[in-house]
């Protein structure tokens, strides 16, 4: 929301769809899996769910609804800009996502980068390292 602010004109589109789509009860069994050390990914595939199950059908009509025929999409997730690709929507530009790296969410981010194809800089490698 800061960089949409900074930026001076931007939306944020909320799809319903609770843990990569695999919803509240899925997400909330896998977070039991996490609990006993498995990472992001693994708990999922051990549910027989998806990696994500995320649908992005309804972001090309909301954001025709605001005349938006174009959008710098603020993700590390290559794979969401190829979604939104291939529903239409003209992604210009992909945007870093920055986020702090801490004790909490440093192997979460790194089971992103390593096992999911998440786009971090070396900014993050870098922060990834120190907090280890």
């Amino acid at each position: 929301m800061q960089a949409i602010q900074e930026t001076g004109c931007g939306a944020i589109l909320y799809l319903r769809q609770e843990g990569r789509g695999i919803g509240l009860t899925n997400k909330i069994r896998a977070y039991a899996l996490q609990d006993q050390g498995h990472d992001t990914l693994d708990a999922n595939l051990m549910l027989g769910l998806p990696a994500d199950a995320r649908i992005y059908d309804m972001c090309g009509p909301m954001l025709a609804h605001i005349g938006v025929d174009a959008v710098r999409l603020i993700t590390n997730n290559p794979d969401k800009v190829a979604y939104l690709t291939e529903h239409g929507i003209n992604v210009v530009e992909r945007v870093p996502l920055l986020v702090g790296v801490n004790d909490m969410n440093a192997e979460y981010l790194a089971t992103k980068r390593d096992r999911m194809g998440h786009l971090l800089d070396k900014d993050f490698n870098t922060a990834l390292h120190l907090n280890k």
